[in-house]
């Protein structure tokens, strides 16, 4: 049987460039996304092994919508990538609980909620997990987004510490800037893009794909003996540690 894979937030950017990668090396790829009209243009893209389910990862009703597509088949991976930095003002204590709360559904409860969702489903031994975050986790200055995302890294190494003697492996990716995604959509100027860009080693911004080429080792036969690790995805702007 074809091997499977669910990938969260797989309409754009970094997650449709994963469920691309992981189409063509054979998979069978679900996208989600809250997005039904970005989610057909994601399946047109990656081609025919590619299905799409419309729900909203932080809704624990809706990711049972994921689980009946999955149908009892086996899931090989597992790939968190949904969340978003979300904006607002501060001005008071209602709106900073606001702001807090939807960054920690959106980033932190979408990969709880599936992960846990489909772990039954999970190979095993064999199955993979991957958690997208950020290299705001790392260095700050993203305010909740940067506590979210670096609440994924503390998640990753849990589930590699509970799964691992299951055969089960867990790792989380942390992308830098990232161009051709939705992510910096009306935020970002010709002078954030430049700094951003010369506080890499490599003096330029990386690609979705570069990204999916990382997931591509991890689901690979080269990456089962890797496992509650932080792979850091950012041009050098971050140095391993």
């Amino acid at each position: 049987m074809t091997r499977l894979a669910v990938v969260t937030g797989g309409g754009t950017g970094i997650g449709r460039s994963i469920a691309g990668m992981l189409a063509g090396e054979g998979f069978d790829v679900i996208i989600v996304g809250r997005r039904p009209d970005v989610l057909a243009d994601a399946v047109k893209w990656i081609g025919p092994q590619a299905s799409a389910v419309t729900a909203d990862a932080a809704d624990p009703a809706q990711v049972h919508q994921v689980v009946e597509a999955v149908a009892g088949r086996p899931l090989d991976v597992l790939v968190n990538n949904a969340g978003a930095f979300i904006g607002g003002d501060d001005s008071t204590l209602d709106d900073v609980a606001e702001r807090w709360r939807a960054t920690l559904d959106s980033n932190v409860l979408t990969a709880v909620l599936m992960t846990t969702a489909l772990l039954p489903s999970l190979r095993r031994p064999g199955g993979k997990i991957i958690l997208t975050s950020s290299i705001a986790a790392q260095r700050g200055g993203g305010g909740p987004y940067s506590a979210a995302k670096a609440a994924l890294h503390g998640y990753g190494l849990d589930l590699a510490t509970k799964l691992g003697a299951e055969g089960i492996t867990a790792n989380v990716i942390s992308p830098g800037y990232i161009t051709d995604s939705e992510f910096f959509a009306g935020r970002m100027t010709p002078e954030g893009h430049a700094s951003r860009v010369a506080s890499s080693l490599v003096n330029r911004a990386g690609e979705p794909q570069e990204v999916a080429e990382a997931v591509r080792w991890l689901v690979g036969p080269g990456g089962g003996f890797v496992t509650g690790q932080i792979i850091n995805v950012n041009g050098g702007t971050v140095l391993g540690r």
